[in-house]
């Protein structure tokens, strides 16, 4: 697997989304790209707030011609349920054997209260229409997360 950088071409896959459907990453682009961001588990509190602020921005980042996108390891029925629970306004694709994170290089080791254990990396990618990476959020900070997003979006625009 080559390294993933800006430039490059982003990863296509085909998942189930919330309803269970087979969808291509590139149907569920907007008219100038979309934002794919992995997160580690439905329903737990960071991320829950950065669903959340994705949802309450939804129509702001609608307006830059970007779609927004969301991805972790939890099953088509979690994320029903998040979807649900929490009112979300963007599709959620189910990656349960972890091809998806695999291919965007998100899947890692990580360390919480002394226990190692392998999880996703709250990671946002910026692709454009063309299905290239526009910008990569590594190790993502919720706080302010989509607030940068939309400003690097203006910036792209005025180049």
């Amino acid at each position: 697997m080559s390294e993933l950088k800006v430039g490059s071409k982003a990863p296509s896959f085909t998942g189930l989304n919330e309803k269970g459907e087979k969808v291509k990453l590139s149907e569920l682009a907007g008219s100038k790209g979309t934002v794919l961001y992995f997160y580690p588990k439905d329903s737990t509190p960071g991320c829950t707030t950065e669903a959340c602020d994705f949802r309450d921005n939804f129509s702001r980042i609608k307006k830059t011609g970007f779609n927004v996108v969301g991805v972790s390891k939890d099953s088509v029925k979690s994320h029903q349920k998040f979807i649900e629970k929490q009112s979300l306004n963007f599709t959620l694709i189910a990656d349960e054997d972890g091809k998806i994170c695999e291919a965007y290089d998100v899947w890692h080791l990580k360390k919480f209260m002394g226990r190692e254990f392998m999880g996703i990396v709250r990671t946002t990618f910026l692709i454009g229409a063309d299905g290239k990476l526009l910008k990569i959020y590594p190790q993502v900070s919720v706080k302010g997360h989509v607030d940068e997003i939309l400003a690097d979006i203006k910036t792209l625009e005025k180049k």
